[in-house]
C-alpha cells in the first residue's frame, strides 16, 4: 500500500461522521463527530476495566442495586458499520420551551 493511499483510507473514515446541530436563540452549534472517534469511543467503554469502576461507582452513590451490563465490542461494530451507511438518517431532533433545539444527523 502506497503511504498515499494510507492517507486517504484514513481521511475516507474520519469524513465520514455524524453531526450535532445545536440552536440557541440566534446562534448555532455545529458538532462533527467521526465515526473514527465514536469507535475509539465505544473500546473504552466496553472495556472491562471501565465497567468495574462504572458499577463500583453506582453501587457507592445509589440506593438501588444496579449493574451495567457487559456488552462486547464485537456486537456493537455491526451496529455502527450499518449507521455509517446510513448517511443523512436524523436520529434526534427536539426542541426545548426556551427555543432551545438539537438534531443529531447521520
Amino acid at each position: 500500500m502506497l503511504p498515499q493511499q494510507k492517507v486517504t483510507k484514513y481521511w475516507l473514515l474520519l469524513s465520514k461522521m455524524i453531526k450535532i446541530t445545536i440552536k440557541v436563540n440566534a446562534k448555532r452549534f455545529i458538532i462533527p463527530v467521526p465515526y473514527a472517534l465514536l469507535d475509539l469511543f465505544i473500546g473504552i467503554l466496553t472495556s472491562k476495566r471501565i465497567l468495574v469502576l462504572v458499577n463500583r461507582a453506582i453501587e457507592k452513590n445509589s440506593k438501588n442495586k444496579f449493574q451495567v451490563p457487559y456488552i462486547n465490542k464485537s456486537d456493537l461494530k455491526p451496529l455502527l458499520r450499518e449507521l455509517s451507511k446510513q448517511r443523512g438518517l436524523m436520529l434526534v431532533e427536539t426542541s426545548l420551551k426556551d427555543g432551545t433545539e438539537v438534531s443529531i444527523r447521520l
